[in-house]
């Protein structure tokens, strides 16, 4: 650019800057007064490629280094959290097992656990596990005195069967 050119650019931004504050006053004689910078722009044929550009790069902010901070980003202090899953199976028999997981690591597996202490757990976590699982423990139960009560039969039916043999 020559210096013809620049002191040309100021000069009509000059103007155009008393032009739009002419009028602007005039509207707002009680507002207190408010300086703007103006910009000032070349003109079509005396600009260049590069100093198109370096106004556009003045107006992008550039972006800041680091990872982005949430605008309203909690202080708190994040707990962290343990995955276990425990895993408690029974039988029909009235046999348990459980099995303990840490995330994919097993901890213990096929453990054989009572089903006193089965139901005795559920009630200490929560009411609406122990009614189930009570449940469950005495269908087995239920079962249990059924198979106990058939093979007393049977003893005793073996029992009169030795009896005749030995009269």
């Amino acid at each position: 650019m020559t210096v013809e050119a620049l002191t040309h650019d100021e000069d009509t931004a000059a103007e155009a800057a008393t032009t739009e504050a002419a009028p602007a006053s005039a509207q707002a004689a009680d507002a207190p007064e408010v300086t703007e910078p103006t910009e000032t722009t070349a003109s079509p044929a005396s600009s260049s490629g590069s100093d198109a550009a370096a106004p556009a790069a003045e107006e992008a902010p550039k972006p800041k280094r680091g990872r982005p901070k949430a605008a309203a980003a909690s202080t708190a202090k994040k707990t962290r959290t343990v995955e276990l899953i425990l895993t408690v199976t029974g039988t029909a028999d009235g046999e348990w097992q459980a099995e303990l997981k840490n995330g994919s690591k097993w901890v213990a597996k096929g453990l054989e656990i009572p089903a006193a202490a089965v139901s005795r757990a559920a009630k200490e976590l929560h009411a609406d596990l122990s009614g189930p699982i009570d449940e469950v423990i005495n269908q087995a139960r239920e079962a249990q005195a059924a198979k106990v009560a058939q093979l007393e039969a049977e003893l005793e039916a073996a029992k009169a069967a030795l009896a005749e043999l030995d009269a």
